[in-house]
């Protein structure tokens, strides 16, 4: 609701909230004014709670209630331009509902409308109107609050109603303006029944969006999605995905199922495999996640980075063509491109006080079932072999291979490795030939020959 007001181009915004109103104002931010109602008087008396915060102002108010969520910023706008072709005075909403019962009706003369009578106060015949106030209301300030300073709670319910500035207009021969609305895009919520009716309701109505954009769901009755939400062209959604805040997905990607996504922003072409949960997270484009990894806030991920099953990032920043294919925890790290993780292996980041920062360079291979226990750094080009618990800084072009009491380094090695790997080696020039090994028979008479000599020395 408050996005419609903003899409309005009303401003400032006043929430009008109890003395205990934590909740509401952690959801409605810092940006809204409030205005404290200190007992519950009726409609009228909050609106009066808010005259300091609207002190000198000498325009026109929008008023509405807190709980009608579908309510759209078009609507608002033709309310708002009816008002002012109107004079400028008191314009509102209506709508004719086939039960009425619960609604403030609207009482007319010869089509003029005279009052609002409220369900408790209305009689029989009244309670047959059909024609409701939806509670959304445009009205010129400085009358807003004469009108409201006559009103008296001379009611049923012993308050002090909005609704009857609508007779001190009538009486000060003010006409009052009326744009009827859809009952449904001003319903409200009264009870947890209606609220998961609301729901059911904006989802379908934001999946239709959706789709009219060129998104596909597989199954939209089992999809959610955020108000705040934007979706690319040719996205494939599948069954129970879940996307909610400021979540962007860009276009031709495609989310398997049974995701949970928050806060995150995925690039084009990415592939979102079946189980996957991301907060606060950063994707590439023609990246592939999944199936069931864990993606936690300041995860960063270049593009084309592999993220397979059942591996955990958090504040992780992985570079272009890097993959972590299998059950690993990377943790506080900064890797680089290219850069390959071997299953098993985890950053350990942590002391019980402080943590730690692992390093990757580019185009490192890490063994499976390795520990990396930081602050550490891994230099370019490195090789580390399985199970290898990584202690110390290893350099560029290094390996490092597992030992349980030290740990062993080899200069030069990897690019002797990829040298044999690729046809590269040099030939030894020193022999032309590769050396025989000696035939059985030739080492057994070696060996007796050099028994035999023993003997006499001896003797």
């Amino acid at each position: 609701m408050l996005n419609a007001l903003r899409g309005a181009g009303a401003a400032p915004i006043v929430a009008v909230v109890s003395p205990t109103s934590g909740d509401v104002r952690a959801v409605c931010g810092p940006d809204i004014r409030y205005a404290v109602q200190d007992e519950p008087r009726g409609t009228g008396d909050a609106v009066l709670a808010a005259r300091s915060v609207l002190q000198n102002f000498g325009g026109s108010v929008l008023l509405l209630y807190g709980d009608l969520p579908l309510l759209r910023a078009e609507t608002l706008r033709r309310l708002i331009d009816t008002h002012r072709a109107a004079g400028g005075t008191l314009s509102l909403l209506t709508a004719t509902v086939a039960d009425s019962f619960g609604w403030g009706r609207i009482v007319r003369r010869d089509g003029e409308m005279l009052r609002i009578v409220e369900q408790r106060d209305a009689s029989a015949d009244e309670q047959a109107i059909r024609e409701v106030n939806v509670g959304v209301y445009c009205v010129s300030a400085p009358r807003l609050f004469e009108w409201l300073g006559r009103v008296t709670p001379h009611n049923a319910q012993g308050e002090i109603y909005l609704t009857d500035i609508v007779a001190c207009a009538v009486a000060d021969g003010v006409a009052v303006a009326h744009v009827p609305v859809d009952p449904v895009e001003v319903g409200q919520i009264n009870s947890r029944g209606e609220l998961a009716a609301m729901e059911k309701t904006l989802r379908t109505q934001i999946t239709a969006k959706w789709m009219a954009e060129g998104v596909t769901f597989e199954d939209p009755d089992t999809a959610y999605i955020g108000a705040d939400v934007t979706i690319g062209a040719d996205t494939v959604i599948g069954p129970n995905v879940q996307l909610r805040g400021a979540t962007t997905i860009g276009n031709a990607c495609r989310l398997d199922g049974s995701a949970f996504i928050v806060d995150s922003r995925i690039g084009d072409r990415t592939h979102v495999r079946f189980g996957v949960v991301m907060t606060e997270t950063e994707i590439g484009e023609g990246c592939q996640i999944g199936p069931f990894a864990n993606l936690r806030a300041k995860t960063r991920l270049g593009n084309e980075v592999h993220i397979g099953d059942f591996v955990e990032t958090k504040n992780a920043r992985l570079g272009d063509r890097t993959k972590a294919n299998h059950l690993a925890y990377l943790g506080d790290a900064e890797i680089g491109r290219e850069v390959n993780v071997g299953a098993g292996t985890i950053t350990c980041n942590y002391d019980g006080f402080r943590k730690y920062q692992t390093v990757i360079g580019n185009r490192v291979q890490i063994g499976s079932d390795t520990t990396l226990v930081a602050p550490i750094r891994i230099g370019d080009d490195a090789y580390v072999a399985t199970a290898t618990t990584v202690r110390a800084d290893v350099p560029a072009g290094g390996v490092l291979v597992f030992n349980p009491r030290a740990q062993q380094e080899r200069a030069g090695w990897v690019a002797k490795f990829r040298a044999r790997q690729t046809g590269a080696a040099k030939p030894d020039r020193g022999r032309t030939q590769p050396k025989k090994k000696p035939s059985a028979e030739r080492r057994r008479s070696a060996s007796g020959t050099a028994q035999r000599a023993k003997k006499k020395r001896a003797r």
